[in-house]
């Protein structure tokens, strides 16, 4: 009996530390640049392929980096270099992702116009353009050294290598649309771009991936139009915001882990040094006003009036810099943005500061973390990237050592 007891103690602890790492794992996204290095890829006017989806993928990798510290961005190139197809799906695989986006930049033969950005999951062309796009991506493989080998024999140049994907059945093809759906509604709403819809196609890069995935074709390279879009900054901004915005629909559709980004104090066990402001000083400047310093010295000069004032004012700044303030930050762009008021259920209107060359956008200012943390949980409806931040007078500071110090006093109040 004692030992059975025992068993069950072990398996419930077990239980436990698994569910507890489950929560804690951070949500990894892969997000991959199509091209790099000698590979091109589509060329146009004035401008590669291979420099379009890296400023894109960054700037979408930028907003989630700023928006949501729950999850791990990891990249498979951030410069100018050639990968293989087959080591991008590697790089996913062997860090487990949970999801991998795919950018690139479509193209047609010179004498066309086409205009607009689709996304693709892997599956059966149901037409002829869309078996095009895929051998056109898929040919990246042929400068690959030993590539017969890394893809048994695939040809991306004939019809009959594709027929084996009419027979895949992707365990992950559901959420995969539904993603591809996500980028399609807001990558072209934030971009003002020719929604063309969510296709399947035979991609390489997609059938060696074991997560959802999906390619996004940003527009032509081809048509003028579209070329000077893809390559300016305000183009960049919003088609990488766009694609952010789908990431979120789709982490609060699908992530399933308990994610609760503004309760850093549940990690105790983490020594994270905090600077505690002296109690001291607040009690000094209460004593310290002008009228007590002048009826004890009634022979003052007007000149040690205004010494006193400014004694007075430094030491109400040094207690107002080092006062712990909380605040909800629900944005960040590299544009000024407007947020609508019906969005921020009875909050007065986001203040805004720059850093890292965003614009970031706060609502709420409380030394209450827990008023901070309501604030937060009435907005995440509208804002699901909404997460707690600190401020120490200008500067920003460490939300763990800022919760635990918040903590620590009002254990000492009570």
């Amino acid at each position: 009996m004692k030992k059975n007891r025992i068993l069950v103690l072990i398996w419930v602890t077990l239980l436990f530390a698994v569910v507890s790492m489950a929560a804690n794992k951070k949500f990894t996204l892969v997000i991959d640049p199509g091209h790099g290095g000698h590979d091109a890829g589509a060329l146009g006017a004035f401008s590669k392929e291979k420099n379009i989806n890296l400023n894109v993928a960054l700037a979408f990798g930028r907003y989630v980096e700023n928006n949501c510290p729950d999850v791990k961005v990891i990249y498979t190139r951030k410069t100018d270099v050639f990968i293989p197809l087959h080591t991008r799906a590697d790089i996913a695989n062997r860090n487990k992702a949970d999801l991998f986006i795919s950018v690139h930049t479509n193209a047609v033969p010179r004498g066309k116009t086409i205009r607009g950005l689709e996304t693709y999951t892997l599956g059966m062309h149901r037409a002829g353009t869309n078996l095009e796009v895929a051998k056109r991506e898929n040919s990246v493989i042929l400068i690959e050294k030993d590539y017969k080998q890394h893809y048994e024999g695939f040809d991306p140049n004939s019809s009959e290598s594709y027929i084996m994907f009419e027979f895949m059945q992707d365990k992950n093809m559901a959420q995969s649309v539904e993603l591809a759906r996500f980028v399609q509604k807001h990558a072209c709403s934030s971009a003002n771009r020719q929604n063309k819809g969510v296709k399947q196609a035979g991609f390489l890069v997609l059938r060696e991936t074991s997560m959802p995935s999906c390619l996004i074709e940003l527009g032509f390279i081809t048509t003028p139009d579209e070329e000077r879009f893809l390559n300016s900054k305000d183009g960049i901004d919003r088609l990488g915001y766009g694609i952010y915005k789908a990431f979120l629909d789709y982490k609060q559709k699908y992530d399933g882990r308990i994610t609760v980004p503004y309760q850093a104090e549940q990690k105790e066990d983490v020594n994270i040094p905090s600077v505690v402001p002296p109690s001291e000083k607040k009690e000094e400047t209460a004593k310290v006003t002008a009228p007590a310093k002048i009826q004890k010295e009634p022979a003052v000069t007007l000149q040690t009036v205004e010494v006193v004032k400014e004694e007075v004012k430094e030491k109400e700044e040094q207690v107002q810099d080092s006062t712990l303030i909380f605040k909800v930050q629900i944005m960040a762009s590299a544009s000024r943005q407007k947020v609508s008021k019906s969005k921020l259920n009875g909050q007065p209107a986001p203040e805004c500061y720059e850093e890292g060359g965003f614009y970031k956008y706060t609502v709420g200012s409380s030394e209450d973390y827990d008023e901070i943390a309501r604030i937060r949980e009435s907005l995440v409806g509208h804002f699901p990237e909404a997460f707690i931040i600190a401020f120490r007078g200008s500067q920003k500071v460490d939300i763990r050592a800022a919760i635990r110090e918040f903590r620590a006093k009002k254990k000492t109040k009570e």
